[in-house]
């Protein structure tokens, strides 16, 4: 059940990220016919920024749960057994404190953007924490991603975002072939 939530989570993050990207690619085409056509959109720029740094976020836990997101594992590739265990629990708890300094900011950033009433200075004023919640809750959900990693490495599981290992000569070849990883 808990499993089932939290891949909802991820996943439905990812989703969120995706409209946003729409939303991203059709503010951007408005404002590219609008000048051709003499039609504004008022503070378009600023949604945009806005929808792309929700987008950004918000996809961060489902990219790092697919495996996706870009890792450095030069060191931990070439462990085996407990040792790199270890070196996956180290990692993950270095990530774990890092997100959750950051998203404790985040938060506070957002807080006292609401508690002060911060506007944007666009032509449409739009209250700062409004936008600053895609930061706040993409960075919560990635650090769910990262301590749920936690608990599975540390019950002995296999990291979710470590590939399965090719079975076959032309799995690898496949994968190789489309860019991922081994």
């Amino acid at each position: 059940m808990t499993r089932r939530l939290l891949d909802g989570l991820y996943l439905g993050a990812g989703y969120a990220a995706g409209a946003f990207l729409v939303v991203i690619f059709a503010l951007m085409m408005l404002l590219s016919v609008g000048r051709e056509i003499n039609f504004n959109v008022p503070s378009g720029d600023d949604f945009t920024g806005w929808a792309l740094v929700a987008m950004a976020f918000l996809g961060l836990a489902h990219t790092f749960k697919r495996g996706e997101m870009i890792r450095v594992g030069l060191l931990i590739e070439r462990l085996h057994g407990p040792k790199r265990r270890a070196a996956e629990l180290f990692s993950l708890t270095i990530a774990a404190l890092f997100i959750g300094y950051f998203t404790f900011q985040a938060g506070k950033l957002a807080h006292d953007s609401w508690q002060y009433f911060d506007m944007s200075t666009g032509v449409v004023a739009v209250p700062l924490w409004i936008p600053q919640l895609g930061l706040v809750i993409g960075l919560a959900i990635l650090l769910i991603a990262i301590l749920d990693e936690f608990v599975i490495v540390a019950r002995g599981g296999r990291p979710t975002y470590e590939p399965e290992p090719p079975k076959t000569a032309e799995e690898l070849i496949e994968r190789i072939a489309q860019g991922g990883g081994v």
